[in-house]
């Protein structure tokens, strides 16, 4: 049957029921890494990830990027099935939707920054001297174009994932996929990279699904989605509402007190843990997470440089200054409310 042609309401990048369980003789026997999971990321949307080491992440990125098949399940990109499709057909989707930028750049070290991001160009039939052309245009909008024939190794590190980044961007991908992008960097450098995703983000209308444990990061997304064994336990974000429960779903209390509720109902109130009574009353009850227990994602928020130093207290005043001249301390971002 002939996919359907993608409209405006197509997701850019959408994941049904995925599974995946890598096989193995060891005495532990088969892992399952992802347990029937579920994502929709629209056109502009920027999504993190969040979860603990060896919940899924990777698998997961791999699987969306149609680097590996999953066991079960199916992956969409811009409305197109790609876990039915193979050879140049996937190569083709694969280099006109999605890609992909990695915690350490992964760029390839004997060719120079304009050759690594021409490389995707060229792959995908480019002629070499357009490939470099419009690699060059991309380190002048990146900012660093007098760096243009210098090899990976001689690049720092916000330099070489600026490069990544660009490598990412030259094929004008409807989605990114990043693995911890600034989790290499020192915290100045990677508060650049997060506002270089802000601007793409905003100005492009790139779609982001980043992997990530930094605030700023998932400040900057949309929403967050929580990892743990394979499963999305719990959402979180300004657009995410406990009043949006349909209301023809039921909750059940038994004579002991002890309340259930579907699965996906808990996912949206952000999973299991403790809560405090904010008002009850005979048939109504309304109650909130309690605030150590939240994990602290906010749609959109606005960071702004923190006004003192909080390892000596020196006070920044009006500068600018990104490290403290007193103890030498990174400058964190603080919400700006």
């Amino acid at each position: 049957m002939k996919e359907s042609e993608p409209t405006d309401d197509t997701p850019v990048l959408e994941a049904k029921n995925l599974y995946h369980v890598y096989t193995s003789n060891e005495e532990d026997g088969n892992v399952v890494a992802l347990r029937g999971l579920s994502v929709s990321i629209k056109s502009g949307e920027a999504v993190a990830v969040v979860g603990p080491s060896g919940s899924g992440k990777s698998t997961l990125l791999k699987a969306l990027g149609g680097l590996m098949k999953p066991s079960a399940g199916s992956v969409y990109l811009n409305g197109q099935n790609m876990t039915r499709i193979t050879g140049s057909d996937l190569v083709r989707l694969r280099q006109e939707t999605v890609s992909f930028i990695f915690q350490e750049g992964n760029l390839l070290p004997d060719l120079n920054a304009l050759d690594n991001i021409a490389q995707p160009l060229r792959h995908s039939g480019v002629r070499g001297k357009e490939a470099r052309k419009r690699a060059m245009e991309m380190l002048e909008s990146l900012g660093i174009a007098d760096r243009a024939y210098s090899l990976p190794p001689t690049l720092s590190g916000g330099e070489a994932q600026r490069v990544a980044i660009g490598r990412a961007l030259i094929t004008n991908p409807k989605v990114i996929l990043a693995d911890e992008p600034t989790g290499a960097l020192d915290p100045i450098t990677g508060r650049r990279i997060i506002e270089l995703f802000r601007e793409l983000n905003e100005e492009s209308g790139v779609a982001f699904l980043i992997v990530t444990h930094s605030r700023e990061i998932s400040s900057f997304a949309n929403r967050a989605l929580e990892l743990r064994d394979g499963r999305f336990v719990a959402q979180h974000g300004n657009d995410v509402d406990d009043l949006d429960l349909a209301a023809t779903r039921e909750l059940l209390i038994d004579d002991t007190g002890t309340l259930s509720m579907p699965p996906d109902m808990l996912a949206t109130l952000g999973g299991p843990g403790r809560f405090e009574i904010l008002d009850i009353e005979r048939d109504s009850i309304r109650m909130e997470r309690v605030d150590e227990e939240r994990l602290q994602i906010d749609e959109g928020t606005e960071m702004k440089l923190a006004p003192a130093c909080p390892a000596c207290g020196y006070d920044y005043g009006n500068s600018s200054v990104e490290e403290c001249p007193t103890c030498g301390a990174t400058r964190p971002m603080v919400p700006s409310s």
